[in-house]
């Protein structure tokens, strides 16, 4: 195992002529929990699709689980659970036909058994053998989730998760993360709320003017209206 899950130094990404992330660095331990805030188009999303090998950087490197982005994306990609604001379903397939899918991709033994498993977590075994496009958006949030954590990768990716959930889906979320932390695994996920994401992370870090600021949640630190204040600053 590589000494951090994360290792991100100099990144550089645009949109065209609009940059985006510029010369940013961080680093995430293994087994910690980062949650990211910042204003809507300071490169939340687009750090996580780096780090998923979903974009490519223009400069910098970038390590996950060890594993260089331009050389070894594969690889990442095996160690990476992503949820993203799509859910990335087939929606005339079932639950457990999708979630069979997925593990095939990724070679995984016992498939039956392990999407079930990942069904169960995510406390959709009665919806199985339920068509996606019947479920509803929470539910389907609620798949995607078991998707991700489906092959038990090393380090999960998770972009604003709670949308869409309600109050009993967030507790489950909340507990499965930290059931992942717990394990050594490593967290990154997005929020807009503030609340929440400070009460839950290790540590959190504002994306401002495309670099990031980090800083701890000890007994102390930033309040969330002061994180709130630093987290629009781009607006």
């Amino acid at each position: 195992m590589s000494e951090h899950a994360i290792q991100v130094e100099g990144l550089h990404k645009s949109y065209g002529d609009r940059p985006v992330l510029q010369g940013l660095d961080l680093t995430v331990d293994w087994g910690e929990f980062l949650v990211l805030f910042g204003a809507n188009g300071v490169g939340k999303t687009t750090l996580l699709r780096v780090l998923s090998t979903q974009a490519r950087p223009e400069a910098g490197t970038v390590r996950v689980a060890g594993y260089d982005c331009r050389r070894q994306a594969t690889a990442i990609r095996r160690q990476v659970g992503v949820v993203g604001h799509k859910g990335f379903l087939y929606e005339d397939l079932t639950c457990r036909e999708n979630l069979t899918f997925y593990g095939r991709l990724f070679g995984l033994p016992d498939l039956r058994q392990q999407a079930d498993a990942a069904l169960c977590r995510v406390g959709l075994s009665a919806r199985a053998d339920q068509r996606v496009r019947t479920l509803s958006h929470g539910m389907q949030k609620r798949l995607s989730i078991a998707r991700a954590i489906l092959h038990q990768p090393t380090v999960l990716l998770l972009d604003e998760p709670e949308a869409g959930l309600d109050a009993e889906s967030v507790t489950m979320l909340h507990d499965l993360l930290q059931e992942w932390g717990d394990a050594g695994r490593t967290v990154v996920m997005t929020t807009h709320n503030l609340e929440m994401g400070s009460a839950w992370a290790h540590r959190i870090g504002v994306l401002t003017s495309g670099k990031m600021r980090s800083q701890d949640t000890s007994p102390g630190g930033d309040t969330p209206a002061s994180l709130r204040q630093t987290a629009e600053a781009d607006r």
